[in-house]
């Protein structure tokens, strides 16, 4: 068992973090501004955690989904349950247990939490499957990703308003450009098996596809910022997030494999940008 533990910890991905920030920084986005920059240390820890347990649970089950096309994709062949290292009950397994604990996290929250959390595990769990069905499965990735954002205000306010929902578009938006950039990495291994991609379905027009995903998400933000009466300290966060993107089309546009998956990378430092400049804006506020 314990020999086997290094492989469950690459099963659910914890020696590559970058998946659970870009759940993590929507999600404190939302926390932030629903407890108008005073969110509960009790809360925190229990998004964070939260966060990173759903993240690791949909790893395991997007590879126990993905099993058959993996092997056959140069990137994901070694990887534990592909690779045969691993069986894929242990895989659902881990999933179903890491989801349970997450669970158990949010007991303490209110109802409206809980049953947001029904509707979450559903739409990660089922996320691995639409790559058969969907054109563009990242809008579907970016509702499994974003989630937390409705769950946090519901945790906070008891309630989730209109700007809970915009914020989840946001989030599909920045979702799809990032995760076409990193479709764009497998672009040809996934016409060989025919599987359907976000990369597949925009063609030629991929790159502008990314690129106004990230105007869109950037918009509401600015939007948001806007309504919100945000002040220079926000501001400056979302011009450092618009410097990302922009760097993000220098790479992408030439369509090379590991510049695309280096794009797609470094959306941790613009989703982090425009979390900093939100929590920035009510720390100076506060004083």
């Amino acid at each position: 068992m314990f020999a086997r533990f290094p492989l469950y910890l690459r099963l659910v991905r914890m020696d590559k973090p970058i998946g659970s920030l870009l759940l993590l920084w929507p999600t404190l986005n939302a926390l932030w501004i629903a407890s108008n920059g005073r969110p509960r240390v009790s809360l925190l820890a229990i998004f964070a955690l939260g966060t990173i347990l759903m993240r690791s649970a949909g790893c395991a089950i997007n590879d126990y989904a993905d099993r058959d096309f993996d092997r056959h994709v140069k990137r994901t062949a070694e990887r534990p349950l592909t690779s045969g290292k691993i069986r894929a009950w242990e895989a659902v397994a881990i999933a179903v247990g890491l989801s349970l604990v997450a669970f158990l996290l949010i007991l303490p929250l209110n109802a409206l939490t809980k049953e947001l959390s029904v509707v979450a595990v559903f739409v990660a769990g089922t996320y691995p499957f639409m790559k058969r069905f969907f054109a563009i499965p990242q809008a579907y990735l970016g509702i499994a990703f974003g989630f937390g954002i409705p769950m946090a205000f519901a945790a906070v306010q008891d309630a989730v308003p209109p700007l809970a929902w915009i914020m989840l578009a946001a989030n599909v938006f920045w979702s799809v450009a990032y995760d076409t950039e990193y479709a764009m990495v497998d672009r040809d291994d996934d016409i060989k098996i025919g599987i359907r991609t976000s990369a597949l379905t925009f063609g030629r027009f991929d790159v502008a596809a990314v690129m106004l995903c990230y105007a869109a998400t950037l918009g509401v933000y600015a939007w948001i910022g806007a309504t919100l009466g945000f002040g220079f300290a926000f501001w400056a966060g979302w011009a450092v997030a618009a410097g990302c993107a922009i760097y993000h089309y220098t790479l992408i546009k030439g369509r090379d494999r590991m510049a695309c998956f280096a794009a797609f990378r470094h959306n941790n430092w613009l989703g982090g940008a425009l979390f900093a400049g939100i929590a920035a804006h009510y720390a100076i506020a506060g004083f």
